[in-house]
């Protein structure tokens, strides 16, 4: 069974390639706000609406100290493919084995017309620049939720500014 991440737990350290033959390692980002959005499959109507709610605000993260990661299941040549599509700039890690949606508790039981199968649970994490969860948002609706996450971190920047 999955860990049941909460806030204030440490996030889960993870290093998963990325599109464009790149990698992103979670240590590597200490220091500052990562988002991290979790969704189940490159190219399909409500990921590729959150990936390009997300890309839309990446500037305005930016601005705030964060940084974004999506993360699924998919490859990195089918992330590639995505980007390229959707003409997308974040950053998109090939998850395949499936090691960090797990530790995360992401890769959950789901059912769709009555058939059982194992997905990605639409989950999105605030990781604070001490590397813990500060936020986390499961079963994603996606209208507007990349304005909350942005509203969320900004006013946690100005939180932990404060602390």
């Amino acid at each position: 069974m999955p860990p049941n991440l909460d806030v204030g737990d440490l996030a889960p350290d993870f290093d998963l390639p990325t599109d464009a033959g790149g990698g992103v390692r979670l240590e590597d980002l200490r220091g500052q706000f990562v988002v991290l959005f979790f969704y189940p499959k490159d190219d399909t109507s409500g990921c590729t609406a959150e990936a390009l709610d997300f890309n839309r605000l990446a500037p305005r993260f930016a601005a705030a100290g964060a940084a974004l990661v999506g993360v699924s299941p998919d490859s990195v040549k089918r992330h590639d493919k995505f980007k390229r599509k959707h003409g997308l700039t974040l950053t998109l890690a090939a998850d395949e084995s499936r090691a960090v949606l797990e530790a995360y508790g992401v890769w959950k039981e789901k059912i769709m017309y009555g058939r059982k199968y194992m997905g990605v649970e639409r989950t999105t994490a605030i990781v604070d620049p001490e590397g813990r969860i500060g936020r986390l948002w499961r079963k994603v609706k996606v209208p507007g939720h990349a304005e909350e996450v942005l509203a969320a971190v900004t006013a946690a920047r100005a939180a932990f500014a404060n602390h």
